[in-house]
C-alpha cells in the first residue's frame, strides 16, 4: 500500500514514514501544502495522512480541494488542533477520519488499515433498495439513473445502513460497524456523516429513505416509506 504522508514538522514526519515503513507500507512526504496538493494530484496513493496546520495550504483546503476534483481517496487528518469544530470542519471538507496530536502510533496504524479495509476487499454484489443502487465492488452509489458521488466514509456509513435496511441502528452500533473499535471521539460525529448522507442521498431527489427512529437511532428505507 502506499501512502502520502503531507506534513511540515520534520520530526513528526520521519518517525511516522520510519514507522510506517516499518508496518510495510511504502510512504511519500511532502513537507508543505503546495507540494502536498501537487503530489496528491499527480501520484496513485491509497490513503492520505494530512496535517492541518501547512504552509502554503492548509489541509481544508487541500481536503476540499481534492474533493472538488473528483479525487476521493481515503484522507486521514492528522492535527495538533483539538476540539469538536475543527473535527467538524475536517469532515465537512472531505475527510474520512480524523486523529489529534499527540497520537499513539499504534493507534494510527490501526486507524490506517480500519481506513483502508473499508475500501479494498469488497463484496461485488451491488445492493438495492427501492431505486437506490450501492455497489460495494466498485464503490459506486446511484439513485435511478443519477450517480451520487460520496467520500469513503460517507460510503461505509451508508453501506452499513442499507445492509440493515428497515433495522434501527443507533449511535453506538453505527461507530462500532464503520469506525475503529478504538474511537474514543465525540459519538455525535455520525450525525454529521447522517446529515451530509441526506444532502446528497435524499435531498436532490426529494427522498427520506435515511429516516431517525427519535432516542433509537437510523434506519434506512425506500424513498420515504
Amino acid at each position: 500500500m502506499k501512502l502520502l504522508l503531507v506534513e511540515d514538522d520534520r520530526k513528526i514526519a520521519t518517525a511516522v514514514k520510519r514507522g510506517l515503513e516499518a508496518e510495510g507500507f511504502v510512504v511519500e512526504v511532502a513537507s508543505d501544502g503546495t507540494d502536498g496538493l501537487w503530489m496528491a494530484r499527480e501520484g496513485s496513493y491509497d490513503l492520505i495522512l494530512l496535517d492541518i496546520l501547512l504552509p502554503g495550504r492548509n489541509g481544508y483546503e487541500i481536503c476540499a480541494d481534492l474533493r472538488d476534483a473528483g479525487d476521493w481517496t481515503p484522507i486521514l487528518m492528522l492535527t495538533a488542533k483539538d476540539g469538536d469544530l475543527d473535527e467538524a470542519e475536517a469532515l465537512e471538507t472531505g475527510a474520512d477520519d480524523y486523529l489529534t496530536k499527540p497520537f499513539s502510533f499504534p493507534v494510527l496504524v490501526a486507524r490506517v488499515r480500519a481506513l483502508l479495509r473499508r475500501t479494498t476487499g469488497r463484496n461485488p454484489v451491488p445492493v438495492v433498495i427501492g431505486d437506490l443502487v450501492l455497489d460495494p465492488g466498485s464503490r459506486r452509489v446511484r439513485r435511478g439513473d443519477a450517480e451520487i458521488t460520496l467520500t469513503a466514509r460517507e460510503f461505509d456509513v451508508l453501506e452499513f445502513l442499507v445492509r440493515r435496511a428497515g433495522q434501527v441502528m443507533s449511535k453506538r452500533e453505527i461507530l462500532d460497524g464503520v469506525w475503529a473499535h478504538d474511537f474514543e471521539g465525540d459519538p455525535n460525529i455520525v450525525e454529521v456523516y447522517i446529515r451530509r448522507l441526506r444532502l446528497k442521498v435524499d435531498a436532490p431527489f426529494d427522498c427520506d429513505s435515511i429516516q431517525t427512529v427519535r432516542g433509537a437511532g437510523y434506519r434506512i428505507g425506500s424513498h420515504g416509506g
